[in-house]
């Protein structure tokens, strides 16, 4: 059965997500989807402080990932047009679970429940990981004001919780395939041939997996 192309990158804060899917929407020829954070209102105090925040943060990304996701599936997956978005949807719960109290979340996971429900699910993953040295330089690198003020333990503990996701979205999801690429190694921004090897990679599985 041919399915059209829907592929996430993902990864902790920093890791260079979006990046890299807009060299693979350039190379490709794909629809760009980009998750909308400086948009959100709450972040730069959830930064200062998690537990007064955490609530209306991860509400307004999820409700903005929900619609994001809708009009995608209805303007280009259903019109057999491929994407690649610099998000999967499953983040959210990755970083509720961190930061919600138990009540919250509670009422969050009910809410995510019906919201993505009836969503596309993605049919390739690229998933980036890195050591916090290279999240904190990435970071820095890119200026936003909001980041400055985060602690580097929630990077740590983001990085394990990612590690801890990955491995049950992969339990519970076998037949999609991911490949993992660590930025410790690679430079995909400054190096063209990291870049390239990647886009080889990518380029196989959907050969494999999807007919272009």
């Amino acid at each position: 059965m041919v399915k059209v192309p829907f592929i996430t990158v993902e990864g902790p804060i920093g890791v260079g997500k979006t990046s890299l899917a807009k060299a693979i929407s350039d190379y490709f020829g794909l629809h760009l989807l980009k998750e909308i954070v400086d948009e959100n209102p709450f972040l730069g105090k959830f930064y200062e402080n998690i537990n007064e925040w955490s609530f209306q943060t991860e509400m307004f990304f999820l409700c903005n990932r929900y619609k994001q996701l809708e009009d995608i599936h209805t303007k280009y997956l259903q019109q057999d047009k491929p994407v690649v978005a610099d998000y999967h949807i499953f983040k959210n719960l990755i970083f509720a679970s961190r930061t919600l109290q138990p009540a919250q979340y509670n009422k969050y996971i009910n809410i995510y429940d019906i919201l993505t429900r009836d969503m596309p699910i993605p049919n390739v993953i690229i998933y980036l990981t890195a050591s916090l040295e290279t999240l904190q330089k990435r970071i820095a690198i890119r200026g936003r004001e909001f980041e400055k003020n985060m602690d580097p333990q929630y990077l740590v503990q983001l990085i394990a919780d990612y590690e801890t996701a990955m491995d049950n979205l992969i339990a519970e999801h076998p037949h999609i395939p991911v490949l993992k690429f660590n930025g410790d190694n690679i430079d995909f921004v400054n190096n063209e041939a990291d870049l390239n090897a990647i886009l080889s990679a990518l380029e196989n599985t959907l050969k494999k997996e999807i007919a272009l």
